[in-house]
């Protein structure tokens, strides 16, 4: 595929990131303690200074990203020379029609609606009990290259809002463009991961609440129902090209 807007990839991690309240607040909180010679998700007791806190925080993100990073390369390479291969652009076409309605499934995900995600967590379960002994290898996190490898580790945790993001990195074209994509989802769920490592209880608790979750998942939503719009009627202007995944090559 000729290119992908990262826009909205971004703001997709950014209002998905209401998810990760839910599912990583404890393993977050954790992270940012002061190191200990238990499990971190054990430990509750004694916290760093601020500023220690942040590194730590940014430290055990940034092996997260890296993560995403890679699983985006490893998938739009893997289908980007598929692609070359076959040279079918039906291929481009199914993939945009793909991530979309990965998109709008994300969204109903997010509004607790239809919890169809779930399943691929599940899948994602039998890989993640073959890599979650490692944690015990890195413990206790008393240095930035342990957290960094932590957080490495942390983003293979079987996650359905990843797996959505991750197919529209599979039809991206290349593994540069798919890594590309993983970064910028990344970096969306970057300012709520970071504020709950630093607030904690709090900043969970708010995110976790109802009305937050629905108004997050209706603009993830609407995204992904735009971009089908855009197929269906093979309308490309820029102001919808710029709030769809798919650039406008994505489309005949």
């Amino acid at each position: 595929m000729s290119g992908i807007s990262l826009a909205p990839v971004f703001l997709v991690g950014l209002l998905g990131s209401v998810h990760c309240a839910g599912m990583c607040g404890g393993i977050v909180s954790a992270f940012s303690l002061a190191p200990a010679r238990s499990f971190p998700v054990r430990v509750a007791t004694v916290r760093t200074a601020p500023t220690a806190a942040l590194g730590r925080v940014l430290a055990y993100n940034g092996g997260r990203i890296a993560s995403y990073c890679a699983a985006g390369a490893l998938a739009g390479g893997m289908a980007g020379g598929a692609r070359a291969l076959a040279g079918l652009a039906a291929i481009e076409t199914a993939g945009y029609w793909l991530a979309n309605i990965m998109l709008a499934v994300l969204g109903l995900y997010l509004m607790d609606v239809w919890r169809g995600l779930a399943q691929l967590e599940r899948l994602g379960q039998r890989a993640w009990r073959r890599i979650e002994p490692a944690t015990a290898l890195l413990l206790p996190l008393d240095s930035p290259s342990k957290l960094v490898a932590m957080g490495a580790l942390w983003g293979w945790l079987p996650c359905g809002m990843v797996y959505s993001v991750l197919l529209t990195a599979t039809f991206s074209g290349s593994a540069l463009s798919g890594a590309a994509v993983m970064a910028a989802f990344g970096l969306g769920t970057l300012p709520m991961l970071a504020a709950m490592g630093l607030a904690g209880a709090r900043l969970r608790a708010f995110a976790g609440r109802r009305a937050v979750r629905v108004a997050s998942g209706l603009v993830v939503l609407a995204y992904g129902l735009l971009g089908l719009a855009r197929a269906a009627n093979g309308v490309s202007h820029g102001w919808i090209d710029s709030l769809c995944v798919g650039a406008p090559g994505w489309l005949p």
